[in-house]
This record gives structure tokens, C-alpha cells and sequence, in this order.
């Protein structure tokens, strides 16, 4: 008889698991110099914990299944979501804001495995819940760079939009939810060709020239802060937009003084849900392929889908095995120390006995 692991899932032996245990460490330190305090959540969850966020449609992706007592549960697919369930069952009422937690875990997804997709992996990342502001996201996104840095991992290109913009022309041309949320989901896709077939085909999802005119002006803008002005001059008649497009600068200013520089406006990262609301980023490696997204996040008031009080919130996560990917390829190698410190020899079995106990004197 043969026993296999389960298709999509990994084994890690010593020296993998050393790595990843210091990449662990690096991470857990940076967030804690920034005053987030560590949470954690069940691997499983009721299913309508999902439903609600993503729709019906995720179920064919999860683990999931009944309990003795009927009640529908599944493996968690993410972690964004049960934290937000946490902070309505456990800190609503109780907690002062702005509070600022991090998490790190296994998650599962029932996907075809692939290179940097896996039906096990593991996210890191965060919450700032309660602090809407440019200051708030500015530091967000200044603790995403300075974990990746940290990590040793070179070429890393953070990108950086606000949905408020695209979501500000559709609200001025009065188009309505579905349909935003239909062309959100190809812009996030990031296929042009997709897109302009989609808005210009024979079956257009929006009929309007002069939006899709401005629409794919937009999400070719792409560069440094340099572009703000031509973006300006493409809103202007859009006053929601234009209101958005405030906020991006007061981001960009403020993250000078986190003295990040290091980042590109890309009008394209759309994030694809629709419980963002403002300021979303993703960072890439480019060398890790099609797999080069390694983190994303975002504004969102995810709470309030879930029935509980409007809170605006900023938080990101990091495709942890993604992250060990770019460390293995890209990262400076260090030479791995050697896990034993102190070797007490017994030079015969006459004194073996009182090595184990010098031995456990040491430890």
C-alpha cells in the first residue's frame, strides 16, 4: 500500500522550513515595529462567511463540507474575511480604534496547482480597521515595501491606484452596479484585448463612446507621479473623480514622508471586489513570471457587508510561498548555520549517562 500527499499540498523538510521560519521572523518584526499586534482565526469557517464577501460563484474553489450537526463550514480560502467576522464578534464594542493587527496562516483553495499556486498556502499580511486616511494607507503600504526589503528581495515594483477614479466616470455616466462590477472584473484581469473587445464588440457591456474613450485612456496611465497632471486633465469634467484623484495625490505626498519613493501609479490595478473603495496596490515581482504577484490590498469596508457598523479599514496580505519563491531565486544566499551549538561527546558508555545530563544542563 502507498500513501501519497493530497494533490496541491507540500512537504518542507529542515533547511525549506529553516527559511521559512526566518522569513517569519523578518516579517513578524517589521510589523511589530509598526505597533500591529498579532491575531489568529479557525482554519474553517461557516461557508456564508465566504458567500456573502464573494459570492456563490467561490464555492466551487473551497473545501467545503457539512459538520454532525448539518451545519455548513469550509476550510477558510482567506483570512481578510474571518478577521473582519473576529472584529465584529470580539472587538466592535470593545476595542478603541484605529486597531492594528496581523495574521499569518494556512489557507485552501480547491484550484488547479500550478508553479506559485498551490491548494495550501499561506498569507501574511494585516489590518489597520478604523483609520481612514492618507496617513493610514501611506503607512500601510510603507510597511508592505519595508517587509520586502527586508527580506533581502530585489526589483520588487509596488503599483498604486485609487478605484475612485474609474468608479467616480461610472457613477457620472450613471452606470449601474452589475455593470461596474462586470468591467472591474476584466480591467483586473489586466487584458487589454479582453477589455476593448468587451466594451467595443458586437455586445458592448457599457454603449457609451465617450466613457470607453476616457475609460481606456485611464488604465493605460502608468508611470510615476509625473502622469498626475495628465490624469488631472482626464477627469476634470468628472467631479467624483477628480475628488479621487485629491486623495491620490495626498497619498503620494504622504508617502514621502515614510520616505518611500520607490512606486508606480498604475491606473490598471482594479482588485477586481467590490468592497474596495478607495486606495488599492499590488506589488510584483517581475522575474517570478506569471506568478509575480506576491501581495495585494487595499481601502474597503468589508464590515458592513457582514452587518456591522460602517468602518473604513486598509489592509494587505502576502502570498507567503510566492514571497519564499522570490527569497530562493532572487534574494542574497546566506550561508545556513549549523543547528548544533555544543556536541557532548561520551568517550565511552562508562560516562554516557552523565552526558545526558550535562547535556540537559545546557539546555
Amino acid at each position: 500500500m502507498e500513501f501519497t500527499r493530497p494533490r496541491g499540498t507540500r512537504d518542507f523538510l529542515f533547511d525549506e522550513m529553516r527559511e521559512r521560519k526566518k522569513a517569519e521572523s523578518i516579517l513578524r518584526n517589521v510589523f511589530e515595529n509598526y505597533a500591529y499586534q498579532e491575531i489568529k482565526t479557525p482554519l474553517f469557517e461557516e461557508l456564508k462567511l465566504f458567500t456573502t464577501k464573494s459570492g456563490e460563484e467561490i464555492v466551487d474553489q473551497l473545501y467545503n463540507f457539512k459538520d454532525k450537526s448539518d451545519r455548513e463550514l469550509t476550510l477558510r480560502p482567506e483570512i481578510t474575511a474571518p478577521v473582519a467576522r473576529l472584529y465584529l464578534n470580539e472587538l466592535q464594542k470593545t476595542a478603541s480604534k484605529p486597531i492594528k493587527l496581523y495574521y499569518y496562516g494556512s489557507c485552501f483553495r480547491y484550484e488547479r496547482p500550478q508553479k506559485g499556486r498551490f491548494r495550501q498556502f499561506w498569507q501574511f499580511g494585516c489590518e489597520l480597521i478604523g483609520a481612514k486616511s492618507p496617513q493610514g494607507e501611506a503607512e500601510v503600504i510603507a510597511m508592505c515595501s519595508e517587509s520586502i526589503e527586508k527580506l533581502g528581495i530585489p526589483g520588487a515594483d509596488v503599483n498604486i491606484n485609487h478605484l475612485g477614479i474609474i468608479r467616480g466616470l461610472f457613477k457620472h455616466f450613471n452606470i449601474d452596479t452589475a455593470t461596474q462590477r462586470e468591467v472591474m472584473v476584466v480591467i483586473d484581469k489586466g487584458d487589454k484585448d479582453l477589455l476593448k473587445e468587451s466594451l467595443t464588440g458586437e455586445n458592448p457591456i457599457i454603449d457609451n463612446e465617450e466613457l470607453n474613450h476616457v475609460l481606456f485612456k485611464l488604465i493605460d496611465m502608468v508611470g510615476d507621479k509625473s502622469i498626475i497632471k495628465d490624469i488631472e486633465e482626464l477627469v476634470a469634467p468628472y467631479p467624483e473623480s477628480h475628488d479621487a484623484l485629491n486623495e491620490l495625490e495626498e497619498l503620494i505626498d504622504t508617502l514621502a514622508s515614510f520616505k518611500m519613493e520607490n512606486y508606480t501609479l498604475n491606473l490598471g490595478v482594479a482588485r477586481g471586489l467590490d468592497y474596495y473603495t478607495g486606495i488599492v496596490f499590488e506589488v510584483y515581482i517581475p522575474s517570478l513570471g506569471a506568478q509575480k504577484q506576491v501581495c495585494g490590498g487595499g481601502t474597503y469596508s468589508l464590515i458592513k457587508i457582514f452587518g456591522g457598523e460602517e468602518v473604513v479599514s486598509t489592509g494587505f496580505a502576502f502570498g507567503f510561498d510566492r514571497l519564499m519563491n522570490a527569497i530562493e531565486e532572487l534574494a542574497t544566499p546566506e550561508e545556513l548555520p549549523c543547528p548544533i551549538d555544543i556536541y557532548v561527546a561520551p568517550i565511552s558508555d562508562d560516562v554516557r549517562l552523565k552526558a545526558y545530563e550535562i547535556t540537559q544542563t545546557l539546555r
